[in-house]
């Protein structure tokens, strides 16, 4: 089982964990809304986990156009 984080925006993957046993509650997922795991924890087939997040990159065109925030995707 792998824990992939990728951006939701790029696709880039941001990093990824690799370990049979994970707490949730180190990873923060308790902190999340459970409409936001919903959108954000992807669980896939093969027992990975895919976590959408926002890359640096992403997060900086963010930060420099605030109006982004308002799509659901901003690169073409």
């Amino acid at each position: 089982m792998s824990i992939i984080y990728k951006c939701r925006h790029c696709g880039h993957t941001i990093g990824m964990l690799e370990q049979q046993i994970v707490s949730t509650s180190m990873l923060g997922w308790d902190k999340l809304t459970a409409k936001d795991k919903q959108k954000m924890i992807q669980y896939k087939d093969n027992g990975d986990v895919h976590i959408h997040a926002i890359c640096e990159n992403c997060e900086d065109s963010l930060s420099q156009h605030p109006d982004y925030y308002e799509l659901e995707y901003f690169l073409q």
